[in-house]
């Protein structure tokens, strides 16, 4: 049984595909923006993320060093995905946006993005 999940916004304009055939772990973010959210990070390289539908539904917030693009239905507000500072040729997405809910194989590890510059290198060379 593969790791390949599609999921998406509340309202069903975005649609995406994750291979997650790679990924070992989900990371639990405490910065401003993922504890607001309530992001649940499963990191993938570009090529193992596939946009099926909504990207005219889609619009992009940035904030402090503009590096990171989030975005969210344009729609529902919802982050489903967004491409991570830390990963800039990546995706982040949201495990609790997949259709199957939060996989149960994947053990959740805290990071430190309140202290981000002091905690990425933990994951810097996370290749997933």
């Amino acid at each position: 049984m593969g790791r390949v999940w599609e999921g998406g916004c509340h309202c069903g304009a975005v649609r995406f595909r994750v291979d997650a055939s790679e990924v070992t772990e989900l990371l639990d973010c405490n910065c401003s923006m993922c504890a607001m959210k309530g992001f649940l990070h499963l990191i993938v390289p570009g090529e193992r993320f596939t946009l099926l539908s909504g990207a005219e539904a889609l619009s992009t917030y940035t904030f402090n060093t503009k590096q990171a693009k989030h975005h969210f239905c344009s729609t529902c507000g919802i982050t489903s995905f967004y491409v991570p500072r830390s990963h800039p040729d990546g995706f982040s997405v949201n495990a609790r946006c997949l259709d199957r809910g939060i996989p149960a194989a994947l053990p959740v590890v805290p990071f430190d993005g309140q202290r981000w510059e002091e905690s990425v290198d933990a994951i810097a060379g996370y290749d997933p």
